[in-house]
């Protein structure tokens, strides 16, 4: 007989973050092996409080308020909250996995779930600070996940990471990290995502002497948008055939769509197999981000044979395990990532077996097969 899984993410799908994608992922598994999967996460305009999904999982939605344009959800102590939780916590759970420990969801989860003796774990997808800006600004954003992390560990001592990066990151808050659970894809089931009848560059206009470079994530400065848009009039003055593709919406999206800097396409939030078809019609994946966990969006590039320029953060530099596989930057600043963009865009051969060397790092060690042993073991499953 099956166990109940209730995993909580403070935001989940539609939303089509990376944390989200994990969520989803390891749940529609864990109910493939026969097991009761439910998600609790933060409400979002037009969809129900609670639902069950068509694939069979069950999904509580609690009131929130949509802080930092709903990157930080705050749980809105209604009645209907309280009416919601009641109705959670009533029920049997086998094993509980709370994603990321800065959101007040997670503080509530770990504290409920402590007091009724649920084994649980924590699941970090961060490594690096979540606030960026003025020095007051980080500060306050510092003390705050010190506090958050601290709360989290008081109700829950088991915490992970999504990569070797994820879990040294604990060490800022004094907590020692038992392991990686892994983000992963599926890539066959990625190949068949892919949307046949999107073609990127007849959309666009493109011949096929073009060179395409694409970015996929949220415009949000803390994904280096900024840097890319600044490092495309260098790499178009030694390659004037090479154009920028960025899919995802966010603040910067909503700046720059007006007017797009030359070469440059900014192609708002996208269907998920037309992003795929995007990473595997582009020559370049390029994704100069300040903080990773493990980014989906690498993944799913290596996945698509796309080579793949990104900074060294998070799970990427187990993947691109040296130039041979990828280019790891050494930082976000706009002239490293043109350098690295020209080199890679006069380089074909290069191309070609990065793609093939990083598809197989991937296909070998970030699977979902492999998560979900990495969580068994987690709870001593196996």
């Amino acid at each position: 007989m099956g166990h109940t899984f209730l995993f909580f993410s403070a935001q989940y799908l539609p939303t089509a973050g990376g944390v989200e994608r994990y969520t989803y992922n390891l749940a529609k598994r864990l109910l493939q092996q026969g097991n009761r999967v439910i998600v609790a996460t933060s409400a979002l305009p037009g969809l129900p409080a609670w639902e069950t999904d068509p694939e069979g999982i069950e999904i509580y939605r609690f009131p929130s308020w949509r802080f930092l344009h709903g990157r930080l959800p705050l749980l809105k102590p209604t009645g209907e909250f309280h009416r919601l939780a009641k109705k959670l916590w009533s029920q049997k759970i086998d094993f509980c996995v709370i994603n990321t420990y800065f959101y007040p969801l997670s503080m509530y989860a770990a504290s409920r779930a402590g007091k009724r003796k649920i084994p649980r774990i924590l699941i970090n997808h961060g490594s690096a600070w979540l606030m960026t800006g003025s020095k007051p600004l980080v500060l306050a954003g510092k003390l705050y996940e010190h506090i958050a992390a601290r709360l989290c560990h008081h109700f829950c001592s088991d915490f992970y990471g999504v990569s070797s990066a994820a879990v040294q990151w604990l060490s800022n808050f004094s907590i020692s990290g038992k392991g990686i659970i892994t983000n992963a894809i599926d890539p066959e089931e990625v190949s068949r995502s892919v949307s046949p009848g999107t073609d990127w560059r007849q959309r666009l206009g493109l011949s096929s002497d073009d060179r395409i470079l694409a970015f996929v994530g949220r415009m949000i400065p803390e994904k280096g948008v900024e840097s890319m848009l600044s490092a495309m009039p260098r790499i178009r003055e030694v390659h004037p055939n090479a154009w920028l593709l960025m899919a995802g919406d966010g603040p910067l999206f909503e700046k720059h769509q007006s007017r797009p800097p030359e070469g440059v396409f900014l192609l708002g939030g996208q269907a998920y197999g037309d992003v795929l078809a995007l990473l595997q019609q582009a020559d370049l994946f390029c994704l100069p981000s300040r903080s990773e966990g493990f980014a989906c969006t690498v993944l799913e590039a290596a996945a698509m044979g796309c080579p793949i320029i990104t900074t060294a953060t998070g799970g990427s530099p187990q993947l691109l395990l040296d130039n041979r596989y990828g280019i790891l930057l050494k930082d976000m600043a706009p002239d490293t990532v043109a350098e690295a963009c020209i080199q890679a865009l006069s380089d074909p051969a290069w191309q070609d077996s990065a793609a093939r060397l990083a598809g197989q790092q991937l296909r070998a060690h970030y699977t979902w097969d492999v998560a979900l042993s990495q969580l068994s073991q987690a709870f001593h499953l196996e």
